[in-house]
């Protein structure tokens, strides 16, 4: 009799191990209520019910697990009650742009930013959109995060000081600036009270009114290698973090290899505080990464730039 017991036991052990490992898998796939047939769950827990002396009425189709369950099935409901299924992540739509080349695509796209509502109806942005610029056949896509003083005078990314220090970086690279693809995060330079010259970043609500033209520029061109310049940038493109915690490895955005490092800003500012050496030297590491994704040639004298002597 024990024997027997101790055999029904284990076989209920098994019975309860694999209804938790079904449950489980259920609820990552976002179902916390599973259907069971009248007397399963007093067959799981163990209860033995009497007879009936009176034919009982006909039993209802289901059982749902949420329902008041008995004592050792509580803690399974419990879990799958208390914890809710995964939110959805709403996925930024690309848009639709007509055109049978590269070009005319991005052509539209441009011209779509010009008038773009959700931009252009909030106040903390300026009026003048500054697009891209670059090859739409680039291996490397270089993402910023908005236009400043010059870019919004020029109506180009990254023509000012930080944008010369990032020309400078590209060509120590040993590619050329109009070869590559450089954009920004927001299409429109955000404003400022008594503005003048002063920038600051976008907000992430500024963000999300343009990332979809970047995101579909990513779709157009798909670069081999994309470098988010700064935390803003990587924030924009779904990487959020610090750059410190993120540099120095690929991430990815549409499946295509990220890189983010610092914005050549940070270098300015450095090379203020006398710390331009190892500032530099970190950018140019993820830039020799970067290189040997794409299966550039490095030379040793590139490997030995801005190295602490």
């Amino acid at each position: 009799m024990t024997e027997s017991l101790h055999s029904s036991s284990l076989n209920m052990s098994a019975a309860s191990q694999l209804l938790k490992q079904h449950l489980q898998q259920r609820q990552m796939r976002g179902k916390t209520h599973v259907a069971l047939r009248p007397g399963t769950m007093d067959r799981l827990t163990g209860v033995v019910r009497a007879p009936a002396v009176r034919a009982a009425p006909e039993p209802e189709p289901s059982r749902i697990l949420s329902a008041t369950p008995s004592p050792a099935a509580a803690p399974v409901a419990r879990i799958l009650r208390e914890t809710p299924p995964p939110p959805e992540t709403k996925k930024t739509e690309l848009l639709e742009v007509a055109g049978a080349m590269i070009e005319e695509k991005l052509a539209a796209l441009r011209a779509m930013a010009e008038t773009w509502e959700p931009a252009l109806s909030m106040s903390s942005l300026r009026k003048t959109m500054v697009f891209a610029v670059g090859s739409p056949l680039a291996s490397l896509m270089f993402v910023g995060e908005a236009p400043g003083a010059e870019e919004e005078k020029l109506g180009e990314p990254f023509v000012g000081p930080a944008g010369q220090k990032l020309t400078a970086i590209i060509k120590a690279m040993g590619l050329e600036r109009r070869k590559v693809y450089i954009s920004n995060i927001c299409k429109f330079r955000p404003a400022m009270d008594n503005q003048g010259s002063s920038n600051r970043k976008p907000t992430a609500e500024e963000m999300r009114a343009c990332v979809p033209f970047v995101l579909t520029e990513i779709d157009l061109i798909k670069p081999l290698v994309i470098v988010a310049l700064g935390a803003t940038a990587a924030e924009g493109l779904g990487i959020p973090g610090t750059v410190g915690g993120l540099r120095g490895k690929f991430h990815s955005t549409s499946g295509i290899p990220t890189m983010v490092t610092y914005h050549p800003s940070y270098l300015l500012r450095e090379e203020q505080t006398g710390d331009g050496i190892r500032a530099k030297r970190a950018v140019w590491e993820d830039m020799l990464k970067v290189m040997e994704k794409l299966g550039l040639p490095i030379s040793e004298k590139q490997r030995g730039f801005f190295k602490a002597k």
